[in-house]
């Protein structure tokens, strides 16, 4: 693997189908949780089914680690309480949504807000996610020295 090449994390991702309580929907959608790994079964396998709400596995995505982003991924996890943003897409086919992204940067998960077509939610980074982030940021992750700049006018900018 390259210098340049991103370290990648395959994930699942559960969602849950609540039955909604208005006249214009059927149900509400949003990921609940990610977990580490893919498993054998296949997307849209209920996983649980209790009276009004159902949990599915959706689908597999992979998280992508680039050096130039540990400064992110750092302050993720030092936040208290790191997310990981998962991005459902209403699907053309008959599954509701297809996963789009996860991703454990916050600067990326907000970026993926600004269409406003997708379903975008933070869910709690699993431990062996996080770890596995940390490992990263150990290895990779360089400080940048914040400076200021002159600018033309002979105002200070930041850089």
């Amino acid at each position: 693997m390259s210098a340049t090449a991103p370290v990648r994390i395959p994930v699942s991702v559960v969602v849950e189908r609540r039955k909604a309580k208005s006249p214009w929907l059927e149900f509400l959608w949003r990921p609940v949780y990610v977990l580490a790994g893919v498993p054998s079964t296949v997307p849209w396998t209920p996983i649980e089914a209790a009276a009004e709400i159902t949990l599915f596995y959706a689908g597999e995505a992979v998280i992508e680690l680039h050096r130039t982003e540990s400064t992110n991924y750092r302050d993720n996890l030092t936040s208290g309480t790191p997310v990981l943003w998962v991005v459902l897409r209403a699907a053309a086919s008959g599954r509701a949504y297809k996963v789009l992204a996860v991703t454990a940067d916050p600067a990326e998960g907000e970026a993926f807000t600004d269409p406003g077509n997708d379903l975008i939610e933070t869910v709690p980074m699993p431990p062996a996610i996080a770890e596995a982030i940390a490992d990263f940021i150990a290895e990779h992750h360089v400080e940048r020295p914040f400076i200021k700049r002159r600018r033309a006018d002979g105002r200070e900018s930041e850089a």
